[in-house]
């Protein structure tokens, strides 16, 4: 096992930069011991993250995206999660092994996050304020005057209007995309070296997603703030991401910048993901969907975890191991038949 961390380890280095990077996980796995079996919800992710780059995480629902990073953040639930290997260093700290503290003083920090449906994140019995500037009394130890103050700057930055009087307000008193500012301005007001988006746009109209987006990439500029951008949504990827990395089944089957990877997809199932997407279909033609269902992680899978839903795969495909291979630099995948030059 230490063989193949290293090799995963030194892959992902090797295929990115020769720049020791600002963020490097090798070989997490992360696993949930339930009384159906250990659900195996990421199983050996390897990547790494440069200052000010933006990494786009893909795959659809259930491919391990987000307890990914909420692992990275110790966000999981011991029991029944369990972190049963792996690295993750941040500017030298290891995130899965320092102590509490140590975490403590990172998490809110150095790295913020935008969870999963903001708009029910906001506690409905606090006022705005009250949350916006906890994360500034905690870490920066102002005072409470001074901290209100750069709340209503924040609050103004993100786009809300009448920012003094608003910051008083409770949360049902603000639409959806409102909130969805507060908790974007919350995650950016210690002014994070690492920003984990975790598909802040869901379920919003597209002229809100879109400018919730550009405050994003605004507020990445301005902090050369790294950003990690979880979706299932590949248009928002291939406008606002540096690299992407495709998930599946708890593992990554692909990873390139991002132009490499919608230009010259490699893997079935990066190319699959493409031409699911409804704006790529012919007009009056039945929408494309990938056939069958992903995989049950709670039962082990030695081979290719797409294999079953493949128009490629052959008999050894369903039998032999996989792993991350680069096919030039920066662009890594890991199907059999690619990686033998037969598709």
């Amino acid at each position: 096992m230490p063989h193949l961390v290293n090799d995963r380890f030194n892959l992902i280095i090797q295929t990115h930069s020769h720049a020791m990077p600002f963020l490097t996980v090798a070989d997490l796995r992360t696993y949930f011991h339930t009384r159906s079996g250990v659900v195996r919800a990421v199983d050996g992710v390897s990547f790494s993250l440069q200052r000010g780059e933006t990494l786009g995480i893909v795959g659809e629902s259930g491919s391990g995206k987000s307890v990914t990073c909420y692992s990275m953040m110790g966000l999981i639930a011991q029991p029944p999660g369990k972190i049963e290997s792996g690295t993750a260093f941040f500017d030298g700290v290891d995130l899965l092994n320092c102590s509490p503290a140590q975490a403590r003083s990172i998490r809110g920090k150095r790295i913020s996050m935008i969870f999963q449906d903001p708009m029910t994140s906001l506690n409905p019995y606090l006022r705005i304020g009250e949350q916006l500037i906890e994360p500034l009394l905690i870490h920066e130890k102002i005072s409470h005057k001074d901290a209100i103050k750069r709340g209503i700057e924040m609050l103004e930055a993100v786009g809300i209007n009448d920012a003094a009087s608003r910051i008083s307000q409770y949360p049902h008193e603000f639409s959806g995309g409102m909130r969805q500012r507060v908790m974007i301005a919350m995650a950016l007001i210690t002014k994070p070296e690492l920003l984990i988006a975790d598909e802040p746009t869901t379920a919003l109209d597209v002229t809100v997603q879109a400018q919730i987006l550009e405050l994003i990439s605004k507020m990445q500029k301005e902090l050369n703030m790294a950003v990690i951008f979880i979706t299932h949504d590949l248009a928002v990827v291939s406008g606002l991401c540096d690299r992407v990395q495709v998930m599946y089944a708890g593992r990554i089957l692909e990873t390139a910048d991002t132009r490499s990877l919608f230009y010259n997809p490699k893997h079935p199932y990066t190319q699959a993901l493409q031409k699911s997407i409804p704006a790529n279909q012919a007009k009056g033609k039945e929408l494309f969907t990938i056939k069958g269902l992903p995989p049950d992680v709670s039962k082990p899978l030695p081979s290719c975890p797409f294999a079953p839903r493949c128009d490629f795969a052959v008999e050894r495909c369903l039998t032999e191991p996989i792993s991350l291979t680069a096919l030039s630099e920066g662009h890594a995948q890991a199907c059999l038949r690619v990686q033998a030059k037969e598709i």
